[in-house]
């Protein structure tokens, strides 16, 4: 069984659409994307340095479209299970037919707007811990005033506050942490400082056109397939200030029997995550147009089977 995966924010890379662009019609569809959303992805995406592409209204849009894109380029595919991490899930929701490319996109670019607007009331962000096991990280995090907010698996907990609790956490890791990373993003997302993008959001969702998924949708906030579109987008909505349960998205896969992985652009942090948690799957990260042919394969040998 095939799935298909999205990532979320602190993926993105300066100039990582660049080879994208050559492929047949990717210009013309970020160049219009671009037009209904007021903001130049081709130029997000190809020129603007790591600090522009940082900026949460600017790097939500720009992930949810290289997915898009990505996801077209590899043709005819039909997998088995979709899920997406943070903003990644309205990558997946657009292909999993839930809404329209159009509409997630219009969707992401107020998420991202609501989040930035959020986030610049308080100087917060996050950070990743590398190793340590939950039993010991998720109370030392409380301590702190920190909130898990992905709970990754394959040892890996992101934690999200405000400066100063980061500081801190730097200075007192928990027991058998060996590394603190500080996470390309610019907010505590998924954490109560995200409440007031909440609101906008749902006042958003009131305009979407809602289909229920052609595929296995699985939502990262709990690891479950969800159905009904609107409890999806119901789910996007109250996502912004709650947890990313990844670690449980995985263990869904493997219940249902998931034996190949692609991530889409820009991949690779999904794709290591399930190198380590998921033993055995087969996986493929698309970060540039030459993963293709990999991913192609794959996606060819389930069909097969």
């Amino acid at each position: 069984m095939l799935v298909l995966v999205a990532p979320g924010q602190g993926a993105q890379t300066p100039g990582f659409l660049t080879p994208w662009l050559d492929l047949p019609g990717a210009a013309d569809r970020l160049a219009a994307w671009s037009d209904a959303i007021g903001l130049d992805l081709v130029h997000y995406g190809t020129q603007a340095d790591a600090d522009a592409i940082r900026d949460t209204a600017v790097a939500q849009p720009l992930l949810v479209a290289a997915g898009l894109l990505s996801a077209t380029a590899l043709g005819d595919v039909s997998p088995g299970a979709v899920a997406g991490h943070s903003v990644g899930e309205i990558t997946a929701t657009a292909f999993a037919g839930v809404l329209s490319e159009e509409a997630a996109l219009g969707f992401v670019r107020k998420r991202g707007l609501g989040m930035a607007e959020a986030a610049a009331v308080t100087p917060t962000g996050m950070a990743a811990l590398l190793g340590g096991e939950p039993e010991t990280v998720l109370p030392h995090l409380e301590k702190l005033g920190l909130t898990p907010a992905n709970v990754n698996g394959a040892g890996q907990i992101v934690a999200a506050g405000t400066a100063e609790q980061l500081a801190a956490l730097e200075a007192d890791k928990p027991e058998g942490v060996r590394r603190v990373v500080a996470l390309k993003v610019a907010g505590a997302f998924h954490t109560h400082h995200m409440s007031p993008a909440v609101a906008s959001l749902g006042e958003a969702a009131k305009a979407l056109t809602i289909a229920d998924p052609k595929l296995t949708y699985v939502s990262n906030a709990d690891g479950r397939a969800v159905t009904s579109g609107q409890e999806i987008v119901d789910r996007l909505v109250n996502q912004v200030s709650n947890p990313v349960r990844w670690d449980l998205c995985m263990e869904t896969f493997t219940q249902l029997g998931a034996t190949a992985l692609i991530e889409l652009c820009p991949g690779g942090t999904l794709t290591g995550l399930a190198k380590r948690a998921m033993p055995g799957v087969k996986t493929v990260a698309l970060k540039t147009p030459a993963d293709l042919d990999a991913a192609r394969a794959l996606i060819a040998e389930h069909a097969s089977a």
